[in-house]
């Protein structure tokens, strides 16, 4: 049924693919099938958009549900693919958070050195338009009046469109806290 299902998208007979009770590997199965013929040749990444009470936007979660442990050059693709979907949904210039548990680049922890190197290419125009800040702690990320008590300096706390985690594992906790833990609502997409 995954295939049949994927092979309408192609077609152009459906526009979405959605996922029921049904396990993700099945439907993957569908989407990633040659039959289908859905693939860009990018890399597939997941993105969640959340409504969540009490942030004044939607505000999307990346990836918490394809890229278990990425490297460098998938962690760029990762971010391209969200900035992309953003930019055709017209945000001119999306800002993303990448999100490590500190704020300073330690070569002990490679999610930092990969934070920063992401700021600089986007700095850069390597990402398309986007600005990518990083390493950023979610706390800094989320709350602006935190910046003062750790001696930051941010023009996007508070104000984020993207938080890019470094792994499946921090996507999925984060995203799924949104919703049972705060209330959010959540859909989830793949791109590439």
């Amino acid at each position: 049924p995954s295939v049949c299902a994927a092979q309408l998208i192609h077609e152009g007979r459906a526009d979405f693919l959605m996922k029921g009770k049904i396990m993700t590997g099945d439907l993957l199965k569908g989407v990633l099938s040659k039959e289908a013929d859905l693939r860009t040749g990018n890399l597939m990444s997941h993105i969640m958009i959340c409504e969540l009470p009490g942030y004044h936007k939607l505000i999307c979660v990346t990836d918490g549900g394809m890229c278990m442990y990425p490297d460098f050059e998938q962690k760029k693709q990762i971010v391209m693919n969200a900035v992309q979907f953003f930019n055709k949904l017209g945000y001119e210039k999306p800002a993303v958070a990448a999100l490590c548990a500190i704020e300073t680049v330690n070569p002990k922890m490679p999610e930092t050195v990969h934070a920063a190197e992401l700021h600089r290419m986007s700095v850069e125009g390597e990402l398309g338009n986007c600005y990518v800040e990083g390493p950023i702690s979610y706390d800094l990320a989320m709350v602006p009046e935190l910046m003062e008590v750790k001696g930051y300096k941010s023009d996007y706390s508070g104000n984020f469109d993207i938080l890019f985690v470094p792994e499946i594992v921090a996507g999925n906790v984060l995203g799924k806290a949104f919703v049972y833990t705060c209330g959010g609502r959540l859909s989830g997409l793949v791109l590439g």
